[in-house]
């Protein structure tokens, strides 16, 4: 298995797994994506390339 990263100037760091083994693959992307899964209402977390998130409405003021 080869991990490696990269980051340009203005963006989010990306990590790079490469491996033959596409479920140890799998498993490792899984393991890394757990410790901080995306969150609905922001969209912060660890996502995978291409992946679109559902976004959720926070709270709006009620009027009276």
């Amino acid at each position: 298995m080869k991990v490696s990263t990269k980051q340009e100037k203005g963006q989010n760091p990306t990590v790079i797994l490469e491996s033959a083994d596409k479920q140890l693959l799998g498993a490792v992307a899984a393991k890394i994506r757990s410790l901080r899964s995306p969150e609905p209402y922001k969209g912060k977390g660890i996502k995978f390339s291409g992946e679109v998130l559902r976004r959720k409405a926070g709270k709006s003021a009620a009027k009276k």
